[in-house]
């Protein structure tokens, strides 16, 4: 008999390895500010009703997706983190306009294994900069595993995770 091998789409993969290796960057990151640290404009009444402008997201460590692949996971970086952070924030309002300077910038950011394998962690983290330029990153690893039962909706997953970490 001949074993069966499962092919999975190099896009899934990336989607599941980027999330742990952010996490734990942003983790590393809250550790060294400790958290009565936070800026007084970071409450959850104050983000409950803020304006968010979602920036480029970017992707660090190695490059292990093609282009067409890549493209697909940062849209979807873009898109999800937007929407999770509407879903914990109903009363928010996610703008295009990055003019906005009353508005929170946020950049999503997913770092990657060292390979394409479930046992790895990629580190998801959202990078959140207030108009009044104090900066804070959530972050969170996560399994590639973990990522991948998400399938296509995997980076929801991945940024609700890290929404329910807000105030």
């Amino acid at each position: 008999m001949k074993p069966l091998t499962r092919l999975v789409p190099a896009v899934v993969l990336t989607a599941l390895l980027l999330p742990a290796q952010m996490s734990a960057q942003a983790q590393i990151a809250q550790a060294q500010t400790p958290a009565t640290a936070l800026p007084a404009a970071w409450t959850g009444a104050r983000l409950a009703t803020a304006t968010y402008v979602i920036l480029d997201p970017q992707m660090a460590g190695p490059n292990l997706l093609g282009g067409s692949d890549q493209t697909s996971v940062l849209d979807a970086m873009r898109r999800d983190s937007g929407n999770a952070l509407k879903r914990r924030y109903p009363g928010a309002t996610i703008s295009t306009d990055a003019t906005n300077a009353g508005a929170i910038r946020v950049t999503p950011v997913l770092n990657t294994p060292s390979a394409l394998l479930p046992w790895l962690k990629l580190t998801a983290r959202l990078d959140l900069t207030l108009p009044e330029g104090d900066r804070v990153s959530v972050g969170q690893e996560f399994t590639l595993w973990d990522v991948y039962q998400h399938r296509a909706e995997a980076a929801n997953f991945v940024y609700d995770q890290l929404a329910q970490r807000l105030p």
